[in-house]
């Protein structure tokens, strides 16, 4: 076999698993990762159900494949825009404003693809729940480290608990996300950049280093 016809075979199978996984990551984001069947991507893609088991191996296998894409595009959409701003309470500001941009702008269908399958996997034990839990700790870990950065920076006061504040900043995010899924409802996050705002006016050494209102 020659290796163009070796690399032709590869290119195709790329581009195939890329066009499963990104049919993968809207059917969980609204219906859970549980409702993943490599026989329903075949039919929808229309598609060899024999070739996506090929690709895979596995519904776990497939499960995990989308929650890294999934991830990528948070990576991309929530934290990178953010990243290079330079240290103090207005990027942890903007930090939890992209995700709820993220969040609101429905980048995936359901919401906050994250939010929804941990929500299916909190409590069975496996690979799937391991990395989803690994991944919500890196969230909180990077909120928290933003946190921690601007206090050095001399904006934020010495007596806040970053990792604290970070739990209740990832709350309010959270909870709007819920609540606007669920009652169908966008205006939440007003109420939810709101309090935010609020918790880190109060922690900053001057708040008007922050907006006065969301």
């Amino acid at each position: 076999m020659t290796q163009a016809r070796v690399d032709g075979r590869v290119q195709r199978g790329n581009h195939t698993r890329g066009l499963v996984v990104a049919r993968a990551v809207e059917i969980a984001s609204v219906e859970g990762l549980t409702s993943l069947s490599l026989g329903r991507l075949a039919s929808d893609l229309e598609i060899s159900k024999s070739g996506v088991f090929g690709l895979f191996g596995s519904k776990e296998e497939l499960q995990l494949a989308t929650i890294d894409a999934a991830l990528r595009i948070y990576v991309d959409t929530v934290v990178t825009p953010v990243l290079d701003l330079p240290a103090g309470v207005d990027k942890v500001w903007r930090l939890c404003l992209s995700w709820q941009d993220y969040s609101c702008g429905r980048v995936f269908p359901g919401g906050c693809f994250f939010f929804a399958v941990s929500a299916e996997f909190d409590a069975q034990p496996g690979r799937v729940r391991d990395t989803l839990a690994a991944l919500s700790a890196k969230w909180a870990a990077l909120i928290a480290h933003t946190l921690e950065q601007a206090r050095e920076a001399g904006e934020l006061t010495g007596e806040v608990d970053s990792e604290q504040l970070a739990f209740e900043l990832i709350a309010f995010m959270e909870t709007a996300n819920a609540n606007s899924v669920l009652n169908d409802d966008l205006a939440v996050y007003d109420r939810s950049r709101a309090a935010i705002l609020r918790l880190l006016r109060a922690a900053a050494t001057d708040p008007a280093l922050l907006p006065a209102t969301a």
